[in-house]
């Protein structure tokens, strides 16, 4: 399984949100690019952007430390990226910049017609990030909660080939509270494709009870708050989770 730093970016810093929070921002790094660095250099073996005044906007607003990021890190492992992506030639641009992975959230949920669009003119390359609550999908940076099951969608989503569903229990992202598994394994059993983990990873408590459920279709694991506060050692985490996966 991978365990995947998180690198949310606001105002062109690295910053942790709560429960996502503008307001409650923390800034951990004023250089995007030497923090994609530091956790090449620790092993990443992909890393996962978010352009938080994007999601808030609706349009790339951090595409300088973006760019930065994808400079730094080259070919050297696959980068996803989400926030306010709404239109084709915004991926398109992305993707010519270096990311790997594009991830769709609240526009795959509102505008299902242009994910089915993006997965035609991108195969392989879209991801849906899938944010909820109590098993209902969360829009508009998680201001309101939709009506919507969480498992319908995603295997609706599943249906128009996107790669993988980034599932995220809001009520525990960037608290520090302990992972969701239950809720994650149930969405990973209903899917083909994988699911990857976020919110609440705290420490290698969370990574070895997530391991112990991979064989569900859990590939990964984002991790962010806990990796920059120091709950979790990402050296330490992969290792565990490289020796739990051989097992």
């Amino acid at each position: 399984m991978l365990i995947i730093p998180a690198i949310d970016l606001k105002d062109g810093h690295c910053v942790r949100l709560k429960q996502g929070l503008m307001a409650d921002a923390t800034v951990f790094s004023e250089d995007p690019g030497a923090m994609a660095r530091q956790w090449i250099k620790q092993g990443a073996r992909r890393l996962h952007l978010v352009d938080l005044n994007g999601a808030f906007a609706g349009k790339p607003v951090n595409e300088a430390a973006i760019k930065a990021i994808t400079d730094a890190v080259g070919t050297d492992i696959p980068v996803q990226l989400g926030g306010g992506i709404r239109d084709l030639e915004t991926i398109e641009r992305y993707l010519d910049d270096g990311i790997t992975y594009v991830i769709i959230g609240t526009a795959a949920v509102k505008n299902p017609g242009f994910l089915h669009e993006a997965c035609d003119a991108f195969p392989g390359h879209i991801m849906v990030g899938l944010d909820a609550k109590d098993g209902k999908v969360a829009v508009d940076g998680w201001s309101k909660v939709t009506g919507h099951d969480v498992v319908d969608l995603a295997k609706k989503f599943e249906g128009y080939g996107v790669e993988a569903i980034i599932y995220t229990d809001i009520g525990r992202d960037g608290m520090l509270s302990g992972v969701n598994i239950e809720a994650t394994v149930r969405l990973a059993r209903e899917l083909t494709i994988p699911v990857i983990a976020s919110g609440g990873i705290t420490n290698l408590d969370d990574i070895k009870n997530l391991c112990q459920v991979e064989a569900e279709g859990i590939m990964g694991a984002i991790t962010g708050r806990a990796i920059y506060e120091g709950t979790l050692d990402f050296v330490a985490a992969q290792k565990m989770a490289d020796e739990l996966g051989k097992q």
